[in-house]
């Protein structure tokens, strides 16, 4: 089991339910939007909230950001060691940067100083274009083993001033490598893991190779916390994150959704049905599982663990719990039906 950090709130690693990140995508000047931006990643389910701060004048946004969100902040840093004790200042609850990239021994051992004063943890995030040349060279391309000997390198950079409230995150955009710099790492250290795909890519695939590469791993009871990477909306992120915790078990709060995927019997428009009540129930908080299955005859023996549904037959379709029919509805109504039907529950 890896060690179990604070992160404002926040708990991860020790056991604790694995959460789910997003990053700001509005410049960090831009303060009103990106708080705008943060409150609707609060509002879709996001429980840690990270913004870059590229300059030392940008730090204002991460004051603007604590006090108008409940879930905790991080601020992700490159380079300039003075934005990470500016940001430590401000009152962010955790910190993102690579101590071989700050500069010298007394750099990294103020931020070390700084972070352990305030109980603030540093996540540090290696990624295949960021390798050192020297581990580069020795792997000859961006392995596995080179991320997370990457990785474990500048945790030691930390630990040589006793700093250990550190998370660790060795990102790939090849789904396999990402798979494997996890598991060594797993292997080789107890501290909490970030998982992610970087640049992943656009919704569909961003979310594919993310399902692929996160999904095995918590399958295997590796990682602490995650973050879907897509070229989108980032609430789109939260959504996705949260679809994956249930679909693999990991969260059972919450809808879960089953639909077929339709057959020469179906005789309603069932895809655009499932769309429409998929949207509908995206913010419901009730512990269900809803069916939208196509056919009469098999559709409430098929999904009969679900504790409603709705099957469809010609112009009609029936709605049902657990497998026993209710009542028989014009297609027209089904969603109203059903909807009445959940808010009921």
């Amino acid at each position: 089991m890896t060690k179990q950090i604070k992160i404002g709130n926040v708990l991860i690693g020790g056991g604790a339910p694995v959460t789910i990140q997003s990053m700001l995508n509005v410049p960090a000047e831009n303060i009103d939007a990106s708080v705008k931006q943060a409150k609707e990643l609060e509002a879709a389910g996001c429980e840690i909230i990270r913004a870059a701060v590229p300059t030392l004048g940008d730090v204002k946004l991460i004051a603007a950001l604590k006090e108008n969100l409940s879930v905790p902040v991080v601020a992700d840093i490159h380079f300039d060691y003075r934005i990470a004790l500016e940001c430590v200042s401000a009152g962010v609850d955790k910190i993102r940067i690579n101590p071989g990239n700050i500069g010298s021994d007394d750099r990294v051992k103020a931020v070390a100083d700084a972070c352990n004063s305030k109980k603030i943890p540093i996540r540090i995030g290696v990624n295949s274009g960021s390798l050192e040349k020297n581990i580069l060279e020795k792997y000859g391309s961006p392995t596995a083993e080179a991320l997370c000997e990457s990785a474990l390198y500048h945790a030691s950079l930390l630990e040589k001033f006793d700093f250990t409230d550190i998370v660790l995150s060795m990102k790939s955009s090849d789904v396999a490598t990402m798979v494997k710099a996890y598991e060594l790492a797993s292997q080789k250290c107890d501290y909490p893991l970030h998982l992610g795909v970087t640049e992943a890519g656009t919704e569909r695939m961003g979310l594919i190779k993310s399902a692929a590469g996160i999904g095995s791993l918590l399958l295997h009871g590796i990682g602490d916390t995650i973050r879907i990477s897509l070229t989108a909306d980032p609430v789109k992120e939260i959504y996705a994150a949260q679809d994956l915790l249930k679909a693999i078990g990991i969260r059972k709060n919450g809808i879960t959704f089953v639909s077929c995927p339709t057959c020469g019997r179906t005789k309603i428009d069932l895809i655009a049905l499932a769309n429409e009540v998929e949207e509908k129930l995206r913010g419901c908080k009730k512990n269900l599982k809803v069916a939208i299955m196509g056919c009469a005859v098999n559709g409430p023996g098929e999904a009969r663990e679900a504790d409603i549904g709705i099957a469809g037959g010609n112009g009609v379709g029936l709605i049902f719990k657990k497998g026993e029919i209710i009542r028989k509805v014009p297609e027209s109504e089904l969603i109203t039906e059903l909807m009445k039907e959940i808010d009921k529950m």
